[in-house]
Formats: C-alpha cells, sequence, structure tokens
C-alpha cells in the first residue's frame, strides 16, 4: 500500500473522500455535484487540506461513481442504435416469457432502451457449430450509412451465436467503427455467454452508457493531470478495481461501483477477528437508497444474474439488493391514506427541508431530526447545518394530511416504514435464500446506516451490530481496500458426461490470456477457474469452483452440493457444463489504522424518541471515544459523516480499531 492514497465515492446526495497519509486516515464529505467531477475535486481539496498535504503529494487515486446507473435510472443515456441477424430485431423487447407481477394484468415491462426503429437486421447465419453465412459488406455499409442519418450516438452489435463463433459480428463491428464517429459495443468482447435476450441486453446497456462514462472519465482524467493528482483507477460492479481505459471500452462494468466498493470495505474493517463472524450483512443506507449484501465465510457474495431498472445484465457483480428508502428520501401519503417513502428523494440539490436548501418536502432525515437522534447543532460533513424548524414544520404539514398527531408522530411514522422496507431487503437476502439472519452480523455504514441499524438488528433478532471506522464514508474507504480484479466468461456447452476435459482446459487457459492481458502486474496475479453447470432441462445454472484441472466427475458433486445448499434437494439427472469463468487477482493488503480515541467524550444530553418512549439521551463525540469503553443505550455517537443511535436495552463497546460493536443486553 502506498503511503499517501485517496479513495473518492460519489452517491446521489454526498460525495465521500478516505484519505489515508501513512497509517492515519482523515476522511471528509462534500455535497454532490450535477457535473460530478466537480464534487470529486472539491472532496480531495478539502480532505488534503485537513490532512496537511498538497492532492500533487497524492501517490493513487481510486474511484467509484454513479454515473452509468443514474444513466439507466434516469434513462437519459445515449441516442443508441442496434444491430443483430436478420428476423431477432425484437429480442431485446421479447425478452423472457415472465412478467414483472404476475397477478397485475395492467404490468408494464419497461420500454426497450433501443426503439424498434433503430434495431437494424444484416443477412447471416451463425449456430453453435459454426458460420454458415458470411455478412455482406455492402450491407453493413449501408446499415452504418442508416445509423448514421439517424443520429445515434452509440451502436450495439449483437448476433446471433456470437458467443461461440465471433468471425461475423467481428467483422460488422470493424466496418461500423470505420464508418461511424460512435463507440461500438459487440457483444462476444462485452459478454461472451449464450442467451440472446440476455447477451444482447447487456450488450445494448454498454452501449448506451459508454459515452457518458467515456466523457466522465476522460473529463475526471484530465482535470486529475492538470491538478498533479494520478489518473483514476476505477471500481467495478465485481468489487475489483481497474484502471480509467478498461472501463471507458466497457463500460457495463461500472453499473453498481459504489455499492461495491462499499461492501468491500465493509469486509475488510468489518471484524478483528474473522473467524469469529465470518458471516455478514452489509448494510449502506446512503441519501437515495440503501444497499444489503451478504458477505459469508469472509468472502463477498457474486452475481452474474441482475437487473438494474428491469435491463438484465449479466457481468460479474458483487450481490446487492437495493431499496429506495435513504436519508433523502421523501415521505408521501397514497390515495388510501397509507405512509409511503421513497423511491422520489431530495437528492443533495435541494436536499431534505432541514439543510434549508429551499426542500420543501419531509425526508427520512427530517423524521431523524426531529426524533432527536441528529441534534440541531449537529453539522453534517462537518459544515453543513440543519434548521429543526424547518423539519418541524414539513412534517407537521404531513402529519396533517396523514391524520397523525403533530410532528413527532409523524416522524416515528416515517422512521418506522423505512425500517420496514430495509428490514424487508435484510430478509431477501437471508431469510429468502434460506438463511436465518440471526446467525449474522449486521455492519452498518452509509450517512444514515449507523442511525438505523441497531434497531434493524433488534427486529430481526440479530444480535451484533458492527459500526467500523470511518462508517459515513465506508465505500471510499473500501476503494483502498479494493483487490484488482478482471473477469473473463465463455460458454462451452456439452453435458458432463461428453466433456473432453483437455478441451475445458483449453478455454481456461485461452480466458486466462485474456484476464492477465488486462492487469497491471502479470506476476502477481493470482488465477480463480470456475464453471456453470445445470441439471439437464434447467434454465438457470450455477457456478461452482475449479481447484487445479477440470474433473468433471469432482465438477458435479459440487454442484449437487451447491443445488442443495441453494434449492434444499439434489438430483439424479445428468449434469450439464454451461459456462467457464476466470478471475484474476491482484491482491492488495487492507490499510492499517491507527486509532487513538481519547478524551471526554460527552457532548451534551437531547431528548430522543424510541419506541418505547422519550428519553434523556448522551451524545458523545466517537472521536473521544477510547478503545474497550463500553456505552449502555440510550444514547448517540456522533461523527462527522455519520452518526450511530444506539436504543434502550442495547449496549455498545469500542474496539481496539475503533469500530463500535453494539449487543443487546441479556434478555
Amino acid at each position: 500500500m502506498t503511503a499517501t492514497v485517496v479513495g473518492v465515492d460519489v452517491g446521489g446526495t454526498f460525495t465521500d473522500v478516505a484519505l489515508l497519509v501513512g497509517d492515519d486516515l482523515v476522511t471528509a464529505k462534500v455535497p454532490s455535484t450535477d457535473e460530478q467531477s466537480d464534487g470529486v475535486l472539491a472532496g480531495i481539496e478539502k480532505a488534503c487540506s485537513e490532512a496537511g498535504v498538497a492532492p500533487g503529494d497524492l501517490e493513487e487515486f481510486s474511484h467509484a461513481m454513479t454515473v452509468s446507473v443514474n444513466a439507466l435510472l434516469e434513462e437519459d443515456g445515449a441516442k443508441t442504435a442496434l444491430v443483430t441477424t436478420a428476423g431477432f430485431r425484437d429480442v431485446l423487447e421479447i425478452g423472457r416469457q415472465d412478467r414483472p407481477s404476475l397477478y397485475d394484468l395492467d404490468a408494464e415491462k419497461p420500454d426497450p432502451l433501443v426503439p424498434r426503429h433503430r434495431r437494424y437486421e444484416v443477412a447471416e447465419r451463425t449456430t453453435p457449430d459454426g458460420v454458415h453465412e458470411t455478412v455482406d459488406e455492402g450491407e453493413v455499409r449501408e446499415v452504418a450509412a442508416a445509423i448514421r442519418d439517424d443520429g445515434a450516438e452509440a451502436v450495439a452489435v449483437s448476433l446471433l451465436h456470437a458467443y461461440a463463433h465471433p468471425e461475423n459480428e467481428r467483422q460488422v463491428a470493424e466496418l461500423l467503427r470505420e464508418e461511424l464517429d460512435a463507440p461500438v459495443s459487440a457483444s462476444h468482447e462485452v459478454l461472451g455467454e449464450f442467451r440472446e435476450y440476455e447477451r444482447t441486453s447487456t450488450t445494448v446497456v454498454d452501449a448506451y452508457v459508454r459515452p457518458a462514462i467515456d466523457r466522465y472519465v476522460g473529463r475526471l482524467s484530465e482535470r486529475a493531470a492538470a491538478a498533479g493528482i494520478p489518473a483514476p483507477r476505477i471500481m467495478q460492479a465485481n468489487g475489483g478495481i481497474t484502471d480509467a481505459e478498461t472501463v471507458r471500452r466497457n463500460a457495463v462494468l461500472t453499473t453498481l461501483s459504489g455499492p461495491a466498493a462499499g461492501v468491500v470495505g465493509a469486509n475488510a474493517l468489518a471484524s478483528d477477528d474473522p473467524a469469529a463472524q465470518p458471516d455478514l450483512v452489509s448494510f449502506d443506507m446512503g441519501g437515495t437508497s440503501s444497499d444489503v449484501s451478504l458477505i459469508r465465510d469472509g468472502t463477498v457474495e457474486r452475481t452474474t444474474d441482475a437487473e438494474i431498472n428491469g435491463r438484465p445484465i449479466r457481468t460479474p457483480m458483487v450481490d446487492v439488493e437495493t431499496v429506495g428508502a435513504g436519508g433523502g428520501s421523501i415521505a408521501w401519503v397514497d390515495a388510501g391514506g397509507a405512509l409511503r417513502i421513497g423511491p422520489e428523494s431530495a437528492g443533495a440539490n435541494p436536499g431534505p427541508a432541514c439543510y434549508g436548501r429551499g426542500g420543501a418536502k419531509p425526508t427520512v432525515t427530517d423524521a431523524n431530526l426531529v426524533l432527536g437522534y441528529i441534534g440541531d447543532s449537529t453539522s453534517l460533513g462537518g459544515e453543513l447545518s440543519l434548521d429543526a424548524d424547518r423539519a418541524h414544520d414539513v412534517l407537521s404539514d404531513l402529519a396533517a394530511e396523514a391524520g397523525m398527531d403533530g410532528a413527532v408522530e409523524a416522524a416515528r411514522g416515517v422512521y418506522r416504514v423505512a425500517n420496514a422496507s430495509m428490514t424487508r431487503a435484510i430478509r431477501s437476502v437471508t431469510v429468502e435464500r434460506g438463511y436465518d439472519p440471526r446467525a449474522f452480523g449486521l455492519v452498518a455504514f452509509g450517512g444514515a446506516g449507523p442511525m438505523h441499524a441497531v434497531q434493524l438488528a433488534d427486529a430481526l433478532d440479530m444480535h451484533r451490530v458492527v459500526v467500523p471506522r470511518a462508517s459515513g464514508v465506508l465505500s471510499a474507504y473500501g476503494l483502498l481496500a479494493a483487490d484488482e480484479k478482471q473477469d473473463a466468461v465463455r460458454t462451452h456447452r456439452q453435458p458432463l458426461a461428453d466433456v473432453d476435459a483437455d478441451s475445458v482446459a483449453d478455454v481456461f487457459a485461452e480466458l486466462e490470456g485474456d484476464v492477465l492481458d488486462s492487469v497491471s502486474d502479470r506476476a502477481a496475479a493470482s488465477l480463480d477457474r470456475s464453471v456453470d453447470l445445470k441439471y439437464a432441462g434447467q434454465s438457470f445454472d450455477l457456478t461452482v469452483d475449479v481447484d487445479g484441472a477440470f474433473d468433471p466427475e469432482a465438477a458435479a458433486q459440487r454442484f449437487a452440493a451447491a443445488h442443495e445448499t441453494a434449492y434444499g434437494y439434489r438430483m439424479d439427472d445428468p449434469v450439464h457444463l454451461v459456462n467457464c469463468r476466470v478471475t484474476a487477482t491482484v491482491a492488495r493488503t487492507p490499510p492499517h489504522l491507527d486509532y487513538d480515541g481519547a478524551g471526554d467524550p460527552r457532548k451534551a444530553t437531547r431528548e430522543a424518541v424510541f419506541a418505547d418512549g422519550v428519553y434523556d439521551t448522551p451524545v458523545y463525540d466517537r472521536a473521544r471515544l477510547a478503545s474497550g469503553r463500553t456505552i449502555q443505550g440510550p444514547a448517540v455517537v456522533e461523527e462527522n459523516e455519520s452518526t450511530t443511535v444506539v436504543p434502550p436495552a442495547w449496549t455498545v463497546a469500542v474496539r481496539d480499531d475503533g469500530a463500535l460493536v453494539a449487543e443487546p443486553e441479556a434478555r
């Protein structure tokens, strides 16, 4: 680990900075800006000023962002064209036979990112066995002219079975790149897997967000260079860092970049003894949403089966469940008179009403202020003061609309509804997957996460909550702890009984060459092999690790055990090989952080509202809590970037590394 490094994570409301100078950690939080690089540079300058170093002294700059996911959620990405095999232009719209809501006769799927008039066909025919009809160069150039005339800003190319034989697709992509002044995403380069819909969707997403990623990363790199800051290294959705040029070429890798960094940070800081608590639920509550993920046996759970705003994305990513309940989520009353939270958020501008920036709608942050969890003298990020009167006003208005008795009752309702949404998210990654949440610890972070975490744990009968150091900017810290990762996949479909181990070895060798060409240090990279397997006739598969040379019998046994764990049973049906996968990892040692909390931590006492009443609640300065100190709830522990709320009947202890560990009193 270099001596002076910085990680910056852009969220919906705040931009978080973690700066490490030797063993000393300096954090900062600044409002996010419409042009994200403005907030990034402002945050770096603020942290450097506090640490007494110049931005030009930085030796490494890691970054997580929301550019791609914002484009997907707000549907304001590039004007994209799709080129596909004749007869298959509607694959993107047909999708799968599943309905978004089984019993809702009016349910509608989201509109395709590429409307039908911008989907172009070329005559060609490729099967899993090979190319049977080559493309006509003249036809492709005619398609390019039509795309140019339509003003498309990006192009996706997804030809039938290009995952197996990409010759036709490669030729189409090369011709389009010659003819067009627009980025071209080819499916065999983005995702070398079968399943036409998912491969096409992932390629279209890559094209759709690619111009925005290219502009943003390019501009940030230029501004960083002008300030003497190293070129940014970017967090991918898979939880690994890569260089800026890689994501400019393959933009889909940046989806869920920020949440992935948070889970990596949680895994690095959650436990001083991972063997004692290897299974964790990470809970990240920011300004716009809350993200929940599993960490099992000390390893972050990943998936290749994800959706963002109804669009399948099959690239490897940290398995995150997101709900629209964050500190800036707006509370409202529906047509039936029920209190609801989100998904609309006040964001950074104007922000919650208590920010005093013109926000006129009640949010979760306003409720926390009225309940006494945040003090009216609190300054978020060390500089943003809060307007308690304004929070009371908007919650009083909400109370009148909902038929409640005043601002405090409305605030309690907002807090409970927000907690209910987050409890469901935690259940979805535990109970709904066959895991007992009581066997997991809860790791809380984000600007608002520690304010809600202990009461969530209490509702789920979880017995341990960890609030790591730098919890308010943990996604930024996760960037300093993340390994470099590169993934590659190729479909190789065969019944296991017919698999030639040498042919699989050849596929793995090619994939290993691809990922090693993409990492910064080949000699330092470790390689992990895995395969996707399924029972004959199944439409889904499971990923199992491969140790050393591929052994079909050993793979089948691992798959049966994984299937039984996931679904409760195993079968005697034949097992089929679907995909081969390789991950290259250049490991980084998580930085060591010094902690020397000392002094009088007691700041004040204020009234705070809990489920069983109103308490005169002591408020502590987290930076002055000495290791080994134990505090009885109710209590509020404040720091610049977040606040931890400890309800009655819980205690919180300070670990040697400065982490807070909350546990229920004996019951």
